[in-house]
């Protein structure tokens, strides 16, 4: 069997698996479709090409997002690494301007001696070492392949925010803040009275949605409008209930508008998608409306009547394996040791949960290569709870899961003060990553 590996996919867990392997002094070729075919939700020709946000979720430590990250840079990570080369001002997140995270993670990928971008697209399986890291919108060649190897697929649905210039937002009724005073007033919020919310609710939950493409009619027929909760279009949200909205993305907590010093009925935020704050996103407006109709009922949010957006919502197929069925805790296949899966694809959501499971997947690869002991990460480290999560063979009814608090074990005893408590088990996690790493 051949040393060398190959590493379909050069997206954020396709690169982060290519980098940990190059770490390891172990040569591989990194497979990448793009610029030659573009999926239906990419655009941009650089790697680790971020679609649906520009955020990598809450930056502190003792959050689960920031806990997960802080794990990745002990681990090595060229995503956090490059991320802070990127980032935007985004209050307690760690968002970054997508073109410079792109072409800095690009750059470090294409200059490694020991990966070999391959501009072509991967129909089948190879043979060998490999890992598959081709995200949610995989291509159908590849797809029917992995399908015939792994049998059943689950399909669930994503969708993109729109994206306004910031010259076009009517700052003399929006205002800059962020919530409870945290951060630098990074997010641009558009407050809302209560006549103002009804009847862009209205108009919200009785707009026209945009006509589902060819390759995704016979998944909706087949699986109905299923879709990950944290992706949920915002038109899907607000038909569960008229304050729905205001207790999710437009909640007003947090938040006094300034020209009245009151809290306002419903905020509508707008967070950086640039470092020159140029283009901003509408937070938790994921949506698949028709463009015109994106227009007109978002043009009804105070601040946005005349917005010019840059990039209306869209939304896509995912795709994801059943993990719990097929794969070790490692990432590769119990019928195939030599076949790695990592992204998406496996069940991990997000971001930086798909480069997570990419560094663990090329650093168990590279262990593998070299005769070593596979690592196994303590459940209380978030990618350990993430990786032991899809690869739990008692699973059923296997759905995709982002990192929470709530994958890690319980504390020993019942703490009141949350903040405390994860505080406490951040502080836990990373001492026993430490252990780890130090064993290694």
């Amino acid at each position: 069997m051949s040393e060398k590996v190959k590493v379909i996919g050069a997206g954020l867990a396709g690169c982060e698996a290519a980098w940990q392997l190059a770490r390891a002094g172990i040569d591989c070729e990194l497979y990448e479709m793009k610029p030659k075919k573009f999926t239906p939700a990419h655009k941009y020709k650089g790697f680790a090409e971020l679609v649906c946000s520009n955020s990598l979720k809450a930056d502190r430590v003792e959050s689960a997002a920031g806990m997960l990250k802080e794990e990745m840079r002990r681990l090595g990570s060229v995503t956090m690494e490059c991320a802070e080369l990127a980032r935007v001002s985004a209050g307690g997140a760690l968002a970054v301007d997508r073109e410079k995270f792109s072409d800095a993670v690009t750059e470090r990928i294409r200059n490694n001696e020991h990966i070999t971008v391959i501009e072509e697209e991967v129909t089948e399986i190879p043979d060998g070492n490999v890992i598959i890291a081709t995200g949610p919108l995989t291509s159908d060649g590849l797809a029917e392949s992995i399908g015939k190897l792994c049998g059943e697929y689950l399909y669930f649905h994503d969708a993109a925010a729109p994206i306004v210039t910031f010259e076009s937002i009517d700052m003399e009724k929006a205002f800059f803040a962020s919530r409870y005073g945290r951060g630098d007033a990074d997010y641009i919020n558009c407050p809302m009275d209560r006549e103002e919310y009804e009847r862009f609710y209205n108009e919200l939950i009785n707009a026209e949605s945009a006509p589902l493409k060819e390759h995704d009619k016979e998944h909706f027929a087949k699986d109905g409008f299923k879709v990950y909760e944290g992706c949920m279009p915002v038109e899907v949200l607000a038909k569960r209930g008229e304050d729905t909205l205001r207790f999710g993305p437009l909640k007003p907590v947090g938040l006094r508008d300034p020209r009245t010093d009151k809290r306002p009925w419903a905020v509508v935020q707008l967070r950086a998608e640039n470092t020159a704050g140029s283009m901003y996103n509408l937070v938790g407006f994921q949506t698949n409306l028709k463009f015109g109709e994106q227009k007109r009922v978002f043009s009804l949010i105070p601040g946005l009547e005349n917005a010019e957006f840059m990039r209306y919502g869209v939304m896509h197929r995912n795709t994801f394996i059943n993990s719990p069925k097929l794969l070790n805790e490692q990432f590769n296949m119990r019928e195939r040791p030599s076949l790695y899966f990592a992204g998406q694809m496996t069940g991990v959501e997000g971001y930086i949960e798909s480069a997570a499971s990419g560094i663990f997947a090329g650093l168990n690869m590279a262990r593998q290569i070299q005769g070593l002991s596979p690592v196994s990460l303590p459940e209380t480290t978030m990618l350990g709870a993430l990786s032991k999560y899809i690869s739990s063979p008692d699973t059923e009814n296997f759905q995709p899961m982002g990192c929470n608090m709530g994958i890690l074990p319980e504390w020993g005893e019942r703490i009141k003060d949350k903040k405390l408590k994860y505080k406490l088990l951040a502080e836990r996690g990373l001492a026993d990553l430490d252990k780890c790493i130090a064993e290694l």
